[in-house]
């Protein structure tokens, strides 16, 4: 690593101001601060100095982040019929473009705005550029994750002013615009595993679709999967939303690197549980009807 450190702080002077690269100061920044801790610190004032900045921090998230993601790509394949290392692969396959094109256009658009203003670029998009891939379907195509995430950076974030400003978060806006925007990709009986193909006499078939649970849920009150497949995540979803067990281990990182509030994630739990028995107290429907517990379970409750 010193002989990496050592190489950034020769290039450093050229992409400062007045350097011949000068112009992507916020670009050369954001790539420094990714790979080691600023090397820049307060000359006076009371201040605690660690290496714990906001950008670890997001590193955590993203961290925690990575057990759903992981089984996401092996629930991608399982889906289809494959297993074990086949169904990791090719789940990688399949959900790994998403990513890369999260990040590609999130941050390409963040460093643009960063050097329009001078700025450094805003730690925030590491998360959000995860985040969103995880909560679209796996056959999501991948210009239409491109235009979710244009949409979700410029009039989510840095139409209010960048990271800190925005009034939304921009993962949930990404996933809000596609799905009102393109509705029959994004919600339906046929959505998530549609087009990608089913494995029957050892080869690949394409057509295979299936309703998530909570498509079933909603249409006729009973799902065609177990409490404990709902645990451990085999079956259709978002590709971070189906596992419970794998979202329950994110969750401990993050509340074992104090980066989230056991309280804030009670709360959502006690209030998710609440509005269950209240829909079981009505049951005007045969949703409503639905173990209030079983919320919890499906969807992505647990992931939110």
């Amino acid at each position: 690593m010193k002989g990496l450190r050592k190489i950034v702080d020769n290039v450093k002077p050229t992409f400062t101001e007045g350097g011949k690269l000068g112009f992507l100061a916020s670009f050369f920044d954001a790539i420094e601060t990714f790979l080691f801790v600023p090397n820049t610190t307060t000359k006076k004032g009371s201040h605690i100095r660690d290496c714990i900045d906001m950008k670890r921090t997001m590193f955590f998230v993203v961290i925690a982040l990575i057990p759903a993601f992981l089984f996401g790509c092996y629930n991608t394949g399982s889906q289809v019929g494959l297993e074990g290392f086949a169904a990791m692969m090719y789940g990688l396959v399949r959900v790994l473009p998403m990513l890369a094109v999260s990040y590609v256009v999130g941050l390409g658009i963040e460093i643009v705005y960063a050097q329009i203003r001078k700025e450094e670029v805003a730690e925030g998009y590491f998360v959000t550029g995860f985040l969103i891939p995880m909560i679209m379907p796996v056959s999501t195509p991948l210009w239409m994750v491109a235009l979710g995430v244009a949409f979700a950076v410029i009039f989510g974030k840095e139409v209010f002013g960048g990271t800190g400003m925005n009034v939304f978060n921009p993962a949930l806006l990404a996933r809000a615009f596609v799905f009102f925007a393109y509705t029959p990709f994004m919600s339906g009986e046929t959505v998530w595993v549609a087009g990608l193909g089913k494995a029957e006499a050892g080869m690949i078939a394409d057509g295979f679709s299936g309703a998530t649970a909570l498509e079933q849920l909603s249409t006729t009150g009973a799902m065609n999967y177990s409490i404990s497949e709902a645990l451990i995540g085999l079956m259709p979803g978002c590709v971070g939303e189906t596992s419970v067990i794998a979202i329950a281990i994110g969750a401990l990182i993050l509340l074992g690197s104090g980066v989230a509030s056991w309280r804030t994630m009670v709360s959502v739990f006690v209030g998710g549980l609440a509005m269950g028995l209240l829909f079981n107290a009505v049951g005007a429907n045969a949703y409503m009807e639905v173990p209030a517990y079983t919320h919890l379970l499906v969807g992505g409750f647990a992931f939110g």
